[in-house]
């Protein structure tokens, strides 16, 4: 066997090194290079209509045309006679199709152009379905990368592997983009085989957000805070809605953070949009309230129209009707995008009684029960629901020692509670 030249080890080296750039082994490598040169055969040796191409473990290339060995030559595209097929080709014979070798150097430059459009696009499709193969399953997480370039497709982002677009609909408003900042984005989509970016990424989801706040909060990654909803108008505000089962639990709280630290590591991720964070109710009435905030409502009414549609009807008095409605009705928008009914909201007339404020009354009626329950005062009923007991479920969880802990209960008062409960 001879040895390979010098020239062959560097173009074998140069092949392992594309292939490995675009994710391909040098078998699907060495397949895409003879159907490059096939093209480029097509073009450039006219004289023939089957061309193949051959390339060796050494990297050595050869173009051969298949002709069929014939006495007399009617079709030269397609046949070739006996006593010039054994100049080459000793074994010929008659009705015998052989390899007739092509002197690739004769190709010329339209060939040569063909061959490298039809490689450029090989590798092209080869290094995308390479990207998505690696990403494969991570649509809706959070990756960082850098900014390449931007065109007018949009932002390009640099992964280290790999390279994604965000379009201008997947930017936040009013942010600024400058080449080589580092950003946060969400994988939207893979674009296995359609022409244009492998991977599609956004910072205007809704879902961006949440992922920010599963990052950020531990409750919320490990399950003890649910996201209950988002709504958003991106660079603008988001209002997300938080529950958690666990009476002890503040969700809210949660994703303050101390000293609003957590929600202002999102807020700066967000470019300074507005985050505001409320509580769910399965109540739809007290939900609304709190969707509604910083207004204060009079009254809440549940209407059903003719069409199904969910309607929910809001009174509010004249010094509310402004900050209920918000800045250009956004504050309205986005709490009826978050509970998924629409609301219409009016000004109380001044003569019209307003209600109790139902959280309130809720905690009024929660202090009742346990005040009942367990045989307490009022006031030291209040206590225990300020700390999140807010049900006898929830006391029953807890232990007398715990109870004891909290300031304006004690010793006697939480073993009171526990015989009460035992009873």
């Amino acid at each position: 066997m001879s040895k390979m030249t010098e020239e062959q080890k560097q173009r074998l080296q140069q092949m392992d090194y594309v292939a490995k750039q675009h994710g391909l082994t040098r078998e699907e490598m060495t397949a895409m290079l003879e159907r490059a040169i096939r093209e480029a055969a097509r073009k450039a040796v006219r004289n023939y209509l089957n061309v193949d191409v051959k390339i060796d473990e050494k990297g050595g290339m050869a173009c051969y045309a298949r002709l069929v060995v014939v006495e007399k030559v009617v079709d030269p595209t397609l046949e070739i006679d006996l006593g010039t097929a054994l100049t080459k080709v000793p074994d010929a014979a008659i009705g015998k199709e052989i390899l007739w070798e092509v002197n690739t150097k004769d190709f010329g430059r339209i060939a040569a152009q063909a061959a490298r459009q039809f490689m450029t696009t090989g590798l092209q499709d080869a290094s995308k379905r390479h990207v998505v193969s690696q990403f494969m399953g991570q649509e809706g997480q959070l990756l960082n990368g850098s900014i390449s370039r931007r065109d007018k497709n949009g932002i390009w982002i640099d992964f280290g592997n790999a390279e994604g677009l965000m379009p201008p609909k997947g930017c936040i408003p009013g942010e600024q983009y400058e080449i080589g900042d580092h950003l946060t984005v969400l994988l939207k989509t893979l674009n296995p085989d359609k022409p244009g970016a492998s991977l599609f990424v956004t910072r205007s989801s809704p879902e961006f957000v949440r992922r920010l706040f599963e990052r950020e909060v531990s409750e919320i990654a490990d399950g003890t805070v649910e996201i209950k909803g988002i709504a958003r108008e991106p660079g603008y505000r988001t209002k997300i809605a938080v529950y958690s089962e666990q009476a002890k639990v503040d969700p809210v709280g949660a994703c303050v953070g101390v000293r609003g630290s957590r929600v202002r590591m999102i807020v700066s991720e967000l470019g300074g949009e507005k985050v505001d964070i409320i509580n769910w109710d399965p109540d739809i009435r007290v939900f609304a309230e709190n969707a509604l905030k910083p207004a204060k409502l009079a009254k809440v009414y549940v209407e059903e129209e003719e069409n199904g549609e969910k309607v929910l009807q809001v009174r509010v008095t004249e010094d509310q009707l402004s900050l209920s409605i918000g800045k250009k009705g956004q504050n309205a928008r986005l709490a009826a995008k978050l509970l998924g009914w629409k609301i219409k909201i009016e000004r109380i007339s001044p003569e019209e009684p307003v209600q109790e404020d139902t959280m309130e009354q809720k905690i009024r009626q929660a202090a009742q029960l346990l005040a009942e329950t367990c045989h307490l005062e009022e006031e030291t009923a209040r206590l225990l629901v300020a700390n999140g007991y807010h049900s006898v479920e929830g006391l029953r969880e807890a232990s007398q020692e715990e109870l004891a802990e909290i300031d304006g209960i004690g010793p006697e008062i939480a073993a009171q509670i526990v015989a009460a409960l035992a009873e």
